[in-house]
């Protein structure tokens, strides 16, 4: 038992270190129940609940979400390389096992709700400690397990639920649990969610230690967003699972269709709206300094996605892990002497898929905009409007692609003779960077060939989304504190909740639907999207109709949290993975050395990577690994 409790403790890997118990002889290591008599390491145990979720989910490598989607495509070194496993990339291309599946997250998150249900069975034996802070304790780690449950949900759709009395002797690979019905799952989320709400406090009402656990916002805002999984398609009368059963012939999945999950989910995100309301949250929109409105714009979109517990747009948020994304997508610059830095890899980018997926300026893709030209996207044009000042080069040649776009897009996607500041302007130095990408230029790449061993970028694209610009390329670690946080719930997810789960009850969209969609869409700097679609077009009657409006919230979706690992599992609820996953992804000619072989002399984009895969229906939930099939008896995923 000693060693069990040594083994878990420095397992959880506390985020107040495994200290105290490296200073204790082993022989005289507590039990846990002497352990939990003692304030400071009960909360020291609680704290080491969510270190265990920081170093699961915010690792590249663990979790294939955030590289395993449409949105990335990188060079055949980074993707073969063994020293950064980015298995995500695997994923997208449709590799994924049941052997050694990658990703996978099922016994290690077993392994913390074993410890937070040893937290709940043990915490009432705690020693001063106040009634107050006992049962918010106890209340945020029901709040988590829940989190965890719905992790595991959407991964794995029937799982296990393990009850709280489990002996902590016993190994997780032993506790040989069936699995549940998927909407048993979900009621037993919302169950440990409603049992918690009412000594959950609000952000501003906790102490700023507690950054870290989950405030009353973010219970609510996580309650909707498992009820809206659990109406969309992947979970309500999917037809793919109609006949999954247990062992014993119990069905996992209704195969009927229920329009009021969708009732549910809506209510749930409208009180989840609410509750912000009172906590003062709000979308971040703070920046008047610079010299254009499209740069102000572009800054507030930039800076939402910045946060060390600080930022009121996030709802939740965790500690980014080792595998940090600006590594591998910032610029190399290897003929830059001022702006090299060597630890920076630049060789993961946005696809073209991404790119084209951004708005106009009007806040309309860019094939439905009646004033922009989607025909002549892919000619040299240029641009003179002062809007677009330290944004496009003016009266230079640019890709038509890269103008008059919104300003999520020229915030997020770095391309050819566009300008990227990467530090800040001085009187002897302007760091507001020209990006040239053509071969043998300072952005562009030094090989021959486009299959290289060596670190490059592929597509002619870098990602400028979850990156700062103030920091300068050279010394941009240097310039990180260590505390930067990923947004797991942003309030913009609260308000696109809000306009999906009113568009897919309701027979015909109304002001439940639009008013938040608007909301996402203002701090854009777009139009409201009625105004949009009836203004500029062509198809003005599309913002009328429920069908309508579900591609123009999907579009949305996939346009504000894009590169936040959302996408991987949107195109999986919606079950459209298999529609949009099997395609072939574009880039420019990264080999030209003028604008004319650069751009394919003007044809269009050239194949850079053609391997991505995705396999209907089996690639919509993850495997199990097969020999934890074999040990607990649980029935395998389909197509496993």
């Amino acid at each position: 038992m000693r060693k069990h409790l040594l083994y878990i403790l420095c397992g959880m890997l506390l985020l107040t270190g495994c200290d105290y118990l490296n200073r204790v002889p082993e022989k005289d290591i507590e039990t846990v129940e002497s352990l939990f008599e003692q304030r400071t390491k009960a909360e020291s145990w609680w704290k080491g609940l969510y270190g265990e979720i920081n170093t699961v989910l915010t690792s590249l490598t663990n979790n294939t979400s955030f590289l395993g989607a449409d949105e990335f495509v990188t060079c055949q070194a980074l993707y073969n390389s063994t020293t950064f496993r980015l298995d995500g990339l695997k994923v997208a291309d449709g590799l994924q096992m049941s052997q050694s599946p990658y990703g996978s997250l099922w016994y290690k998150m077993y392994t913390v709700i074993r410890n937070a249900n040893t937290f709940l069975e043990n915490i009432d034996n705690t020693y001063n400690i106040t009634d107050e802070d006992r049962e918010w304790w106890k209340a945020d780690v029901k709040a988590l397990k829940a989190f965890i449950y719905f992790e595991l949900v959407r991964r794995y759709g029937p799982i296990c639920l393990v009850p709280q009395n489990m002996p902590m002797e016993l190994d997780v690979s032993a506790y040989q649990l069936p699995r549940q019905h998927v909407d048993t799952c979900f009621k037993e989320i919302v169950r440990l969610l409603d049992e918690a709400a009412p000594y959950i406090p609000m952000h501003n009402q906790r102490d700023p230690a507690y950054g870290h656990t989950i405030c009353l916002e973010a219970l609510y805002a996580l309650k909707a967003k498992a009820l809206l999984y659990a109406a969309s398609p992947l979970f309500n009368g999917n037809a793919f699972y109609s006949d999954f059963k247990n062992k014993n012939g119990e069905l996992l999945f209704n195969s009927s269709y229920d329009r009021n999950k969708w009732l549910l989910a809506a209510e749930a995100a409208d009180k989840a709206a609410e509750i912000c309301a009172v906590g003062d949250r709000d979308l971040y929109t703070e920046e008047t300094t610079k010299k254009t409105k499209l740069l102000n714009q572009m800054n507030d979109i930039e800076s939402s996605m910045f946060s060390r517990f600080d930022n009121k747009e996030y709802l939740l948020e965790m500690k980014w892990g080792t595998l940090q994304l600006y590594r591998f997508t910032l610029p190399r610059l290897l003929d830059d002497e001022v702006n090299f830095n060597e630890s920076l890899l630049g060789c993961l980018s946005p696809s073209m898929k991404m790119v084209e997926m951004y708005y106009t300026s009007h806040g309309l893709p860019i094939d439905a905009d009646n004033s922009w030209s989607y025909a002549n996207r892919y000619k040299l044009g240029s641009e003179s409007s002062v809007i677009y000042e330290d944004v496009i080069p003016m009266n230079t040649s640019v890709v038509n692609l890269h103008l008059r776009r919104e300003p999520r897009f020229y915030a997020s996607i770095a391309g050819d003779r566009m300008y990227w500041q990467r530090g800040t302007n001085t009187a002897t130095r302007n760091y507001n960077l020209l990006v040239e990408a053509h071969k043998d230029e300072s952005w562009g790449t030094q090989e021959d060939f486009i299959v290289s061993n060596n670190w490059q970028n592929i597509n002619g694209y870098w990602l400028k989304k979850q990156t700062f610009g103030n920091f300068a390329t050279s010394n941009y670690v240097a310039n990180l504190k260590g505390q930067e946080t990923y947004p797991v719930i942003r309030l913009a997810e609260v308000y696109m909740m809000q306009a999906e789960a009113w568009n897919e009850y309701l027979d015909q969209p109304d002001s439940r639907v639009y008013d938040p969609l608007d909301k996402v869409r203002e701090r854009a700097g777009i139009l409201p999207v009625r105004e949009a679609w009836k203004t500029f077009s062509n198809s003005p009657a599309k913002v009328d109709t429920k069908v309508g409006m579900r591609e123009i919230i999907r579009h949305e979706y996939s346009i504000e949290f894009a590169f936040e690992g959302h996408r991987y599992w949107d195109i999986r609820r919606w079950t459209i993975a298999h529609q949009v996953m099997n395609e072939k992804q574009y880039g420019w000619n990264i080999l030209g050395t003028t604008f004319q072989t650069f751009y394919n002399n003007e044809n269009g984009p050239i194949v850079v990577w053609s391997k991505n895969k995705f396999v209907a229906p089996r690639d919509y939930l993850e495997p199990f690994n097969a020999e934890e099939i074999l040990i607990s008896g649980m029935v395998q995923n389909p197509g496993w």
